[in-house]
């Protein structure tokens, strides 16, 4: 059995082609897709500034063999979040992805202080 790593993705995008329906929605929502609803799931967590009415990020948690690497990673992101995005109806253009990989991330813990 392959060894499996947990990877943190955030995929970008633009909006792109809304119709009306869609942007009225999505700036109905907008309080629900601020900074306090970023976090990192499974099946993705929807981000966007409504004004201007631009560009957005989705938050993703992938597990997949560490020999597919980062790049498989940010690969299925996106696919998750294309599958998404169409899924609500929404127009999107330009999907790139940034991935850590949380099993080969270094944490520098700091000595804790004298009292």
């Amino acid at each position: 059995m392959s060894e499996q790593h947990t990877y943190r993705v955030i995929v970008r995008g633009t909006w792109d082609g809304l119709a009306e329906e869609a942007r009225g929605r999505l700036l109905a929502e907008a309080a629900d897709h601020g900074l306090t609803s970023m976090r990192f799931t499974e099946e993705g967590t929807l981000s966007y500034e409504p004004s201007p009415l631009k560009h957005f990020s989705m938050r993703f948690v992938v597990v997949s063999d560490a020999a597919d690497g980062a790049e498989m990673a940010g690969a299925l992101a996106e696919e998750r979040a294309e599958t998404t995005l169409r899924e609500l109806g929404y127009g999107f253009a330009g999907l790139r992805s940034t991935v850590t990989d949380l099993d080969t991330m270094k944490i520098n813990f700091k000595p804790a202080s004298r009292r």
